[in-house]
């Protein structure tokens, strides 16, 4: 019987990770920073007009999503009620942990705690995941639920991926023209909750998940074509980067839109722009696989590994981190224009918590399954004690 051949670790996957996740706890700073800049400050404006440039990190995690999980069942049998287990409840557990600490502690702040109180509101959130960043969640539970489909339509369809991929591409990109012309003009009040809040929707991410499952399957040509062209796609991601700002005052001046839909993430220039600036990330990790072994300072390597390990514990406690830092923020009471220039030392500052609190978390039992690495071996040693 020939041996099983393992499947290459992909180092690249994890300093993409910890990019991404990086970059969504940039995002929500200079979010958290604007609001101690004076409204009609320049600085404000500033960071207002350049923010659709970080609205690429929750794209990038639905890729990479979408790459791991076929990466880890599309070349073997899929057994689905095993999958969806482990799944729901990988990510179950951290999710309704989170989401229980976060609001009770809100509800303590406010002097407003009751099980009354915290029960129903408890049960909408881990239902919807409106609060505390947690969509996320919910996009990814309804991709596991699809997801045997999903493998099942790239087996059936095996010399048609090339196909799949660009009718996703289209449906995508008629579907965020759709998003951002029509549905502002129509009432959506009586809309299913998944239809009115499109963010929180598998729909509207659909084709990342489908270039993570493409590029899966045909990772050597994918990693091929990013290395042949990683050139264009650098000047490119560049280019369209500067030409968010004039989206933005396109789509507030031009359009009329309010600040949010302005800034919202769901638009066909976006789209395009996150495709550029997912692909060069995705060259920058390939870099970082290159040169790990051969180059690169071994404290960098270490602490690239263990984000990887601990970013999605990061994401869930990012909540936390930011009002950490913000109560210190708040409490130094600077001048805008000191807030402005200190922002870069602010999202050090949060990185550092998030990524310390994270840790923490995963080397201390039992609280790793806070950053969804739960420490079995605690159970073993108490059963050996026995």
């Amino acid at each position: 019987m020939a041996e099983k051949k393992k499947r290459p670790y992909l180092y690249e996957v994890d300093i993409l990770r910890l990019i991404f996740i990086t970059g969504v706890l940039l995002n929500h700073t200079t979010s958290m920073m604007g609001g101690h800049m004076g409204a009609d400050s320049w600085e404000n404006h500033f960071l207002d007009a350049t923010h659709l440039s970080l609205h690429f990190t929750r794209m990038g995690f639905m890729f990479i999503t979408g790459l791991v999980l076929f990466l880890q069942h599309y070349h073997k049998e899929l057994h689905v009620w095993s999958f969806w287990k482990k799944r729901y409840l990988g990510v179950g557990i951290p999710f309704a942990s989170w989401t229980a600490i976060l609001l009770a502690g809100d509800l303590i702040g406010t002097g407003n705690f009751s099980w009354a109180a915290f029960w129903p509101k408890f049960g909408y959130l881990v239902t919807h995941g409106t609060d505390y960043y947690m969509y996320y969640i919910i996009v990814t539970m309804q991709l596991y639920l699809i997801f045997p489909a999903l493998v099942w339509l790239f087996k059936h369809f095996k010399h048609s991926h090339g196909q799949i991929l660009l009718v996703s591409f289209l449906f995508q990109i008629i579907m965020l023209v759709f998003i951002k012309y029509g549905l502002p003009h129509l009432d959506t009040s009586g809309w299913p909750f998944l239809f009115k809040n499109y963010g929180f929707s598998l729909l509207v991410y659909q084709f990342y998940f489908v270039l993570g499952a493409f590029a899966s399957i045909h990772y050597e040509a994918f990693k091929q074509f990013i290395t042949t062209h990683h050139r264009f796609i650098g000047w490119s991601t560049v280019v369209l980067a500067v030409g968010t700002i004039g989206e933005y005052y396109y789509n507030l001046n031009v359009l009329g839109l309010s600040l949010k839909k302005t800034l919202e993430i769901h638009q066909p220039y976006i789209f395009i722009y996150d495709l550029f600036i997912i692909g060069f990330i995705i060259w920058i990790g390939l870099q970082y696989a290159k040169y790990r072994d051969n180059g690169l300072p071994q404290w960098f390597v270490s602490f690239v590994s263990t984000g990887a390990k601990v970013g999605f514990g990061m994401y869930l406690g990012q909540t936390v981190a930011l009002e950490i830092v913000d109560l210190g923020v708040t409490a130094l009471n600077l001048p805008t224009v000191w807030n402005f220039v200190t922002l870069p030392l602010v999202f050090i500052i949060v990185v550092a918590v998030d990524y310390g609190m994270s840790l923490c978390f995963f080397k201390i039992p039992p609280f790793g399954f806070l950053v969804g690495r739960p420490q079995w071996h605690v159970s073993r040693l108490w059963s050996q004690n026995k």
